[in-house]
């Protein structure tokens, strides 16, 4: 019996991460029927490829689901809001990259590695969220851990690339370090600051309690992810960095994980890849990590401040683990384990 084949809409196609969705459906051999590539009026008519064949972007509007099985979402919260529900009703399920549902009761917040069987929740309202770049990837490395010895408090500092704010992002970086090199003025266009040479403490607007929403989206998704017992504070900052986030991350657990320990949980953890050999200067760097898949995982050490207490250093593709790739994953059990 023929392997059964799955058509799949793909919302904000001609954006960073609709084109690595594309990738990622050919580099993992997603068993895809038709696809249908969707975007706002201005890239309508573009013609993208699939395996090889030329696909035209349609128009992204309410009518735009029928027959498709699966939607990919990454074109913005707004049109996340707009149109997730539309290709619900249509009959597809809507795996969402944006922030517009990921703290809806009513829809699963997943990460493959960490809480698989939240999917089943997507029956609620069609739709399956994707948590935030930065969120993912700490999670795939604190779930061992907290399996192991109850994680209470994590404290996060991000050094999160560029790419995270889409293309126009990218090239002001580029264009700012060559203006700069050349001894001419930088402009800032994508941040409130020159990015070049530079690290900028805010990441998002800023919320009265003084974190911006970046943080307290790291804050809020973790617990429902993982633990809502779990204590999390979190500073993120943007670096001059063109892909791959890193991540600086503190954890108090319940009971003492040594280092050999925490090394053995790593090792064994699915999505996880431990790079730590400081007597060879060996550890996760985010030139290393782009184009990857896997979380790196590196300088753990026990925090000797407290009793029961670990440094890591966690570094992935926030484009790819952040983002497509996750999205793909889901579906991927999705159609293993749900639709028929």
């Amino acid at each position: 019996m023929a392997k059964k084949l799955w058509n799949v809409a793909i919302a904000g196609a001609t954006g960073a991460v609709g084109n690595q969705m594309i990738e990622c459906l050919e580099e993992r051999n997603f068993p895809v029927g038709r696809i249908k590539y969707l975007a706002s009026e201005r890239s309508v008519g573009k013609v993208l490829e699939f395996r090889g064949k030329p696909v035209q972007v349609e128009l992204l509007d309410h009518d735009a689901f029928e027959g498709i099985d699966i939607a990919l979402f990454s074109a913005g919260g707004s049109r996340s809001l707009e149109f997730c529900p539309s290709a619900a009703r249509a009959g597809a399920v809507c795996i969402d990259n944006s922030s517009a549902w990921r703290m809806d009761p009513d829809v699963p917040l997943v990460v493959p590695e960490v809480n698989p069987d939240a999917i089943a929740g997507y029956t609620r309202k069609g739709i399956i969220a994707n948590p935030n770049c930065s969120t993912i990837q700490m999670v795939v490395a604190l779930k061992p851990l907290h399996d192991y010895a109850t994680i209470k408090r994590i404290v996060v500092s991000t050094y999160q690339a560029v790419s995270g704010t889409g293309k126009k992002a990218i090239d002001e970086l580029r264009i700012q370090a060559g203006e700069l090199l050349n001894g001419r003025p930088a402009e800032a266009k994508v941040y409130p600051h020159r990015i070049a040479f530079n690290c900028l403490p805010q990441i998002d607007s800023f919320e009265p309690n003084g974190y911006t929403k970046e943080e307290m989206k790291m804050v809020n998704e973790t617990r429902k992810i993982m633990d809502s017992d779990i204590r999390v504070t979190a500073t993120t900052v943007r670096v001059p960095v063109f892909y791959s986030h890193s991540e600086s991350v503190n954890i108090e657990t319940g009971k003492k994980v040594t280092v050999a320990q925490a090394f053995e949980l790593i090792r064994k953890a699915p999505g996880c890849r431990l790079v730590d050999d400081v007597a060879s200067r060996v550890y996760p760097m985010p030139c290393d990590a782009a184009g990857q898949d896997l979380t790196f995982v590196g300088r753990i050490r026990e925090d000797e401040s407290i009793e029961n207490g670990l440094n890591l250093w966690i570094v992935a593709d926030n484009i790819r683990k952040g983002a497509a790739t996750n999205a793909v994953q889901i579906a991927e059990i999705l159609i293993k384990k749900y639709l028929k």
